[in-house]
C-alpha cells in the first residue's frame, strides 16, 4: 500500500560490540576502528565505533517491513553521517513520507537515526518503489 504524505515509522535497537563485530565479518569491513580497541583508542573516538552503515541499515529495516513496508524496493539513498556510534548505544531510526508521487509509486522519505541522547547520528533521503504484493 502507498503510503500518504506526512506518514512516519521508527526502529528501536541497542548496538553491542557483538553486533559491530558480526556486521564487520557479514560485509568483511575489519577497519580496526570498528574491531580492535586498542588501535580505536589511538584515534579521536577513544574506542571502537560501530560502523556508519549499521546505523543506515536500520533505516533499511524500517523501510522494508514498516513504513512503506514489505515489497519496497530502494532506489536511491542519500547520507551524511553526523556523529559516531558506540556499543551500548540505543537508536532510534525514524523515515516520514515527503512526497508521493501520483503516476507511480515511487516515494520519497526523510531518513534519520538517532542515539539516546538525541543526538544525530545520521540523516538523509530515500526514494523507494513500492510494490503492490497483495
Amino acid at each position: 500500500m502507498v503510503p500518504k504524505k506526512g506518514e512516519t515509522a521508527t526502529l528501536v535497537k541497542t548496538v553491542t560490540q557483538g553486533d559491530i563485530e558480526q556486521f564487520a565479518e557479514l560485509v568483511g569491513d575489519r577497519n580496526p576502528v570498528h574491531v580492535n580497541p586498542d588501535f580505536a583508542k589511538k584515534t579521536r573516538f577513544g574506542r571502537p565505533i560501530a560502523h556508519g552503515m549499521w546505523g543506515l541499515s536500520l533505516v533499511s529495516a524500517v523501510l522494508g517491513t514498516k513504513l512503506p513496508g514489505p515489497g519496497t524496493i530502494y532506489l536511491s539513498q542519500t547520507v551524511q553521517f553526523k556523529a559516531p556510534v558506540f556499543a551500548g548505544d540505543t537508536l532510534t531510526a525514524k523515515v516520514k513520507v515527503l512526497e508521493v508521487r501520483q503516476d507511480k509509486p515511487i516515494v520519497k522519505l526523510e531518513t534519520t537515526c538517532e542515539n539516546q541522547k538525541g543526538e544525530l547520528i545520521l540523516t538523509g533521503e530515500s526514494v523507494v518503489l513500492v510494490e503492490d504484493v497483495d
